[in-house]
C-alpha cells in the first residue's frame, strides 16, 4: 500500500486494547483513523473513555453496523465475537487484524480443547497468520489477515525463542513457565476478581496449569511438554515470564549469550538485558510501560544445566496493540517500526 495514508477503523475501540490501537494509530505517519465503534459508549467521544487522548482526537464511537469500507480493520472485541461476523468484516476491508483469541490457533480441535467451544468459522483459521512479527515476519509481509497474540503466550514465546531456535534446550525434560501479570490483562469490563479491593496488594495464582495461552506456545514453538502457571500481582500493566528449562549437555553460558545476542541484534523491538551492575539488571516490565519492546534475559546454572529464560513486556502493547500495529506495518509495506518508537519512561 504505497502512496498516501491508509484508512483504518477499530471495532471495539472502547476496551483497553482497542484504546491502545487508537493511541498508536493517531501517531502513525501513514494511517488515518476513519471510525471507532462501541455499543456501550455509542455517541461518546473516544477521549471520554480514553482520557489520555484529549486534544488528540474528536472521533465519536459509532455502531459496528454503520462501518464503512476501509483499508485496514482492527477487531478488538471480546473473545468469541469476531468469528461470528468474520465474513461481514472481511467484506469491509482487504486487511484485518483481530486482537482476540478467535483466530490465533490453526486447528479447530486445539481451539475446542482450550476454549471449550466449537469454532464458529473453522474455515477461516488457516487464513490468519499469527501476529507476532518476531516469529512470522515473512508471512505477515504477504498476509491479508493477522491474528492477535495472547499476552502471556507472547512473554513465554519471546523468553524461549533464542535458545530454542539455537538448539540449546533439552526438550526431553518439561518446560515450566511462571508468568506474573498485571490487572489490565483482565480487560476493561470489571468482575469480582478485578474489583480494586479484591485485586489490590495481591499475589494470586489464578491458573496453576492449563491456561488457554498454553495452546499458543505449543503451536508457535512446537513444545508439547510446556506448562504455564499464571499469577496476578499488584500491577496495572506488565507481564514477566520466567521459563525454567534444562540445557543440553555441553552447552555453556557463552553459547546462550551468542544465541540471545544474535537474535536481539536482528530484531527492532527485542532488547537483551543481562547486566552485572545497576538496578535494572534483568528484564523488568515497569520500564516498558507504553512501549512495544520486549526485554529478554537469562541465568544459567553451570552445575545443574538449569536455565531461567526471562521476558518482560507491556501486556497491552507487545502483548496486544503494539504487535498488532507492527503486523499492520508489515502487511502494508510500511517501515516496521512506524508509530512504535516510544522508548518508555524512567523513573516511572
Amino acid at each position: 500500500m504505497d502512496g498516501g495514508p491508509v484508512t483504518a477503523s477499530i471495532v471495539g475501540a472502547s476496551g483497553y486494547a482497542g484504546g491502545e490501537v487508537l493511541r498508536l494509530l493517531l501517531d502513525h505517519p501513514r494511517v488515518e483513523v476513519k471510525q471507532v465503534t462501541s455499543h456501550s459508549h455509542l455517541g461518546e467521544y473516544a477521549y471520554q473513555i480514553h482520557p489520555n487522548l484529549r486534544k488528540r482526537s474528536h472521533l465519536k464511537f459509532t455502531l459496528a453496523e454503520t462501518l464503512e469500507k476501509c483499508d485496514v480493520l482492527f477487531l478488538a472485541l471480546p473473545h468469541g465475537e469476531s468469528q461470528q461476523m468474520i465474513d461481514t468484516y472481511a467484506s469491509l476491508a482487504p486487511c484485518i487484524i483481530d486482537l482476540s483469541a478467535d483466530f490465533r490457533l490453526r486447528h479447530a480441535d486445539l481451539y475446542q480443547k482450550y476454549y471449550g467451544a466449537s469454532h464458529a468459522a473453522p474455515e477461516w483459521l488457516e487464513r490468519f497468520v499469527y501476529g507476532l512479527p518476531e516469529l512470522h515476519r515473512e508471512e505477515l509481509c504477504h498476509a491479508r489477515y493477522a491474528s492477535g497474540v495472547g499476552c502471556n503466550a507472547t512473554a513465554a514465546n519471546l523468553a524461549l525463542t533464542a535458545p530454542l531456535h539455537a538448539g540449546l534446550i533439552d526438550l526431553t525434560r518439561p518446560v515450566i513457565v511462571d508468568i506474573k501479570v498485571g490487572s489490565s490483562e483482565a480487560g476493561a469490563s470489571p468482575n469480582s476478581g478485578s474489583h480494586h479491593p479484591e485485586r489490590s496488594g495481591v499475589i494470586r495464582t489464578f491458573s496453576a496449569y492449563g491456561h488457554r495461552h498454553t495452546a499458543e506456545v505449543i503451536q508457535e514453538l512446537g513444545i508439547n511438554g510446556v506448562h504455564l502457571t499464571m499469577t496476578s500481582v499488584d500491577l496495572v500493566r506488565g507481564a514477566l515470564a520466567a521459563a525454567h528449562v534444562f540445557v543440553k549437555p555441553g552447552v555453556e553460558e557463552k553459547d546462550v549469550w551468542k544465541a540471545y545476542r544474535s537474535w536481539a541484534g536482528s530484531e527492532p523491538f527485542v532488547r537483551l538485558v543481562k547486566d552485572r551492575r545497576g538496578v535494572y539488571r534483568a528484564p523488568e516490565p515497569k520500564i516498558l510501560t507504553g512501549t512495544n519492546y520486549v526485554d529478554v534475559g537469562f541465568e544459567l546454572d553451570p552445575d545443574s544445566g538449569r536455565m531461567v529464560c526471562m521476558a518482560a513486556i507491556d501486556n497491552l502493547m507487545k502483548g496486544a496493540a503494539g504487535s498488532a500495529v507492527q503486523s499492520m506495518n508489515l502487511m502494508c509495506g510500511f517501515d516496521e517500526t512506524a508509530g512504535l518508537t516510544f522508548g518508555g519512561l524512567h523513573p516511572i
